[in-house]
């Protein structure tokens, strides 16, 4: 590596990123921007429901009105609307998880009316019912989400007295991953593990684990650490924020570390 580059904040680090597509290559495009080498490396692909009749008929009572609100707990999701060609009316509201998901809805011309100020999670959205309900008591409201999410939310609407439609708009499939990457990660040339996801988190275990001390695994927030241990996953680092830049930042912040503790050991 060029002197230039091993100056950066990551200069050196080798950062496997378990996602592709726009965010993952995103992602990679910023790691490289601090000096990391990143390895894309998809390991979570997304299906088509198995009950696609009955995605199309919540879709369809969605155009025609039938719901207050639409909520949706992943930019996925989105791609789902796209799809089908979903019509949101004017007359029913939209909530998004989190930033990532706001921003998906919007870059495909929906509108966006309610994004949790803080926790970017189901609950979070739960702990915002009163800008749901200053809309009525009794909501009409549809959740979208994938066949592996918990029904926190939709539990949650339920108890206080709202109608809701859970539809399963798509399935989340491992992707097996390239067996140079296997041998890379069990020999602790990588490292750090970005997991963006329980559904990431359980397939970095499955196939990775378990993942070597001298490699970080740096999760994108609270939640996602909380699920990763629920699969037997050591987390190291938990990113302040639910953004790839957060995730990144908090990776520098370890590197820096280490780095100060290694000049004190040189004197």
């Amino acid at each position: 590596m060029s002197p230039a580059w091993s100056g950066r904040p990551l200069g050196g680090w080798r950062v496997l990123v378990p996602r592709g597509g726009p965010w993952g290559h995103g992602v990679a495009a910023d790691l490289r921007a601090v000096g990391a080498s990143p390895i894309v490396a998809p390991m979570i692909n997304f299906a088509q429901a198995d009950d696609a009749a009955a995605l199309e008929d919540a879709l369809r009572r969605l155009a025609e009105g039938g719901f207050d609100w639409l909520t949706l707990t992943s930019a996925t999701t989105v791609d789902v609307l796209i799809s089908q060609q979903a019509v949101v009316p004017a007359s029913t509201h939209v909530a998004a998880v989190g930033e990532t998901t706001a921003a998906a809805l919007m870059a495909a011309g929906y509108k966006v009316d309610l994004v949790p100020s803080e926790d970017n999670s189901a609950a979070g959205l739960l702990r915002e019912l009163k800008r749901f309900e200053q809309f009525g008591p009794e909501l009409r409201v549809l959740t979208l989400r994938s066949d592996i999410a918990k029904p926190v939310l939709t539990e949650g609407l339920i108890a206080r007295g709202h109608t809701v439609d859970s539809v399963v708009a798509y399935r989340t499939v491992g992707v097996p991953v390239d067996p140079q990457i296997r041998a890379d990660v069990a020999s602790g040339s990588i490292d750090a593990i970005f997991v963006t996801s329980g559904s990431v988190a359980q397939q970095v275990q499955e196939q990775l684990g378990p993942v070597p001390e001298s490699t970080l695994v740096a999760a994108i927030g609270p939640r996602t650490a909380e699920d990763a241990r629920g699969y037997g996953l050591r987390v190291d680092l938990i990113a302040k924020g639910r953004s790839a830049e957060s995730l990144i930042n908090a990776v520098i912040e370890v590197a820096n570390a280490r780095r100060a503790d290694d000049a004190r050991d040189e004197y």
